[in-house]
């Protein structure tokens, strides 16, 4: 993750919080010490992260998944009649 120092923020602002918008979340630091995290209102708080595997055992996938649908997918890249 970027950090970024306070005087730098102040004077880039715009260009940061856009940055951020599009999914860059950075530090602001002063004296080169951390100070806050940026990052965008939406995102989950680290206790609300999605972890994987949270839902093994709670669905399955079909063993002909990769082969599902691929006649029509053919079909639209003119690979199948």
């Amino acid at each position: 993750m970027k950090i970024i120092n306070i005087h730098e923020a102040k004077t880039h602002l715009s260009r940061l919080v856009q940055q951020v918008i599009d999914g860059e979340p950075f530090i602001i630091a002063k004296a080169a010490k951390p100070l806050v995290k940026v990052v965008p209102l939406d995102a989950p708080l680290e206790s609300q992260a999605r972890r994987l595997g949270c839902l093994a055992g709670e669905i399955s996938v079909p063993d002909d998944f990769d082969r599902m649908g691929g006649s029509e997918i053919g079909q639209f890249f003119g690979l199948a009649s």
